[in-house]
């Protein structure tokens, strides 16, 4: 019934991930799903720059929440929404800059906000890229396979979300110590969740519960790893990274200047912006940041900690150390200490008194722990190097403290309730004293030994290949390749799109309702 839909595949073998068309079959199953549900998928450029999204499509948000699942939502995976919870359209870049009362340094620290994306954070990004990028080449069939998410937190969250709104059914393997309101959410979204005995750091224990599951489902079961897919860094290159350069640009003045960008280590996804910020600002540097607890990339260490989401014992597969400029230590106490003075009423009363304006302090719940551990990270980057005013660091607010509200319960019952008296000890001893402790600026055979820590997880045990990995360290153009894929799949996307428009007035196919049709994406 499809056969016209079938074109001449034109086969682009770049170095980087390949965008050729995997298998027709399957791409005319995928296009009949999304025209039958009224799917549309955005591109990349319509992800930076939401102004180029169809009026339509802008009329149809207009009457759907930021969480709910509808297919229309794929639209908002931008840091440009409207900050309100239901109809918001979109605008510029939710951030905020953090004054000296705050951190204590002169430099200007620049903070896109997770919690205003679908789901509450920015791993619906970072999800969005492999699946997308599987689906318009006919590499996963939503009509009979299932998508594996393995993660430590928020991406297995924003790959759930993803294949809900593209049709598709979702597992989520996660350690079972993370925060309870994500498996919460999984549960009401109707995704399989299993539940590996580890912590945080434990992140063999996932890949064991991830190859046990493929071995067992075969064929159905198209696993989207974080660590290793390309399409995930893609994601913050093509839309992270451009939104900070366009912020920095409205926010500089003559005599400003770009320094860095801080990030934690996590899955190596969101510091794919420094692939395209460094191409913009050559002279700027960018600090990666990993828990004291566990310190993979400063000591060749290992061990637990609390900063949910960021990983560690490990160094990712599409982590490009050799862009990395500086490593920090984060303690994962502090992160804890701040999320309390940040969301109880004593230490927000004490902010304050400190100076902190009330519109930020009201908004601080925008942090949520691993948020917190990348502003402690700009902190001590800017007092390592010095920054002056004009100097602008940049960061991101993962996600916010709403995923965290059973933590900060939890807190009460073992510690009591907050008091004045520890607001004032971690004002000043988990956020003033931040210093240059536990940092190492990288040389180049610095940067070759963190790369060289990849040989023990992905070829020892994930079956990468020794080439590969000498590969991304001795061509130049290995990690530029893959980054500027996203202009090819936005070429796939549209070509996608329309042959799924085309198919539904061939056919006229209904409209799919969601309401009525709710149990079919369970």
């Amino acid at each position: 019934m499809l056969s016209f839909l079938a074109k001449k595949t034109t086969k682009n073998y770049l170095r980087g991930f390949s965008t050729n068309i995997i298998s027709e079959q399957v791409l005319q199953r995928t296009i009949q799903r999304c025209s039958e549900r009224n799917i549309v998928i955005p591109t990349y450029d319509e992800m930076f720059n939401p102004q180029l999204i169809p009026n339509d499509i802008k009329n149809d948000l207009s009457n759907i929440g930021l969480w709910d699942i509808n297919p229309r939502n794929l639209f908002r995976v931008t840091w440009k929404n409207e900050p309100t919870e239901f109809g918001g359209g979109f605008g510029g870049a939710n951030y905020i800059e953090i004054p000296k009362e705050l951190s204590g340094v002169d430099a200007r620290i620049i903070v896109l906000l997770g919690k205003y994306l679908p789901t509450g954070s920015h791993k619906v990004g970072a999800s969005f890229g492999p699946i997308v990028e599987k689906l318009v080449r006919g590499g996963f069939d939503p009509t009979t396979q299932k998508a594996l998410w393995p993660s430590t937190g928020n991406y297995c969250r924003g790959g759930a979300f993803n294949s809900e709104l593209l049709g598709c059914k979702s597992l989520a393997v996660m350690p079972e110590g993370m925060s309870q309101e994500r498996f919460d959410w999984l549960e009401s979204i109707g995704s399989e969740i299993y539940r590996t005995k580890s912590t945080e750091s434990n992140i063999k224990e996932i890949f064991t519960k991830m190859h046990q599951l493929e071995k067992e489902m075969g064929d159905s079961l198209v696993v989207l790893n974080q660590f290793t897919e390309f399409a995930n860094p893609m994601w913050h290159y093509a839309v992270t990274g451009r939104t900070m350069e366009e912020l920095y640009n409205q926010l500089a003045t003559p005599r400003s200047n770009f320094k860095g960008l801080f990030l934690n280590q996590g899955s190596g996804g969101t510091l794919g912006s420094s692939m395209y910020l460094h191409q913009k600002f050559p002279n700027m540097k960018t600090a990666c940041g990993e828990a004291l607890q566990c310190p993979t990339l400063l000591e060749n260490g290992y061990g637990k900690h609390r900063i949910e989401g960021i990983g560690d014992t490990y160094v990712p597969w599409i982590l490009n150390m050799k862009d990395m400029d500086l490593l920090v230590g984060i303690d994962d106490q502090d992160c804890v200490d701040l999320l309390r003075l940040f969301n109880e009423k004593p230490g927000q009363e004490f902010l304050l008194k400190k100076g902190v304006e009330k519109s930020l302090v009201d908004r601080l719940s925008v942090f949520g722990i691993s948020s917190i551990g990348n502003l402690l990270g700009a902190i001590k980057f800017a007092k390592y190097y010095e920054m002056k005013k004009d100097d602008f660091i940049f960061t991101v607010a993962t996600d916010s403290a709403a995923l965290y509200q059973s933590r900060l319960q939890s807190f009460n019952q073992k510690l009591g309730g907050y008091t004045q008296e520890n607001a004032i000890s971690h004002y000043y001893g988990s956020l003033m004293k931040q210093n240059i402790q536990y940092m190492q600026e990288l040389s180049y055979y610095e940067k070759k030994r963190c790369h060289h820590l990849k040989y023990f997880t992905w070829v020892e045990q994930e079956g990468k290949s020794v080439k590969e990995l000498d590969q991304q360290w001795d061509d130049d153009y290995y990690w530029t390749e893959r980054m500027e894929e996203y202009k090819n799949l936005n070429h796939l996307i549209k070509s996608f799109n329309q042959r799924s428009k085309d198919l539904k007035k061939s056919f006229s196919i209904p409209k799919y309702s969601y309401k009525e049709n709710e149990a079919a994406f369970h």
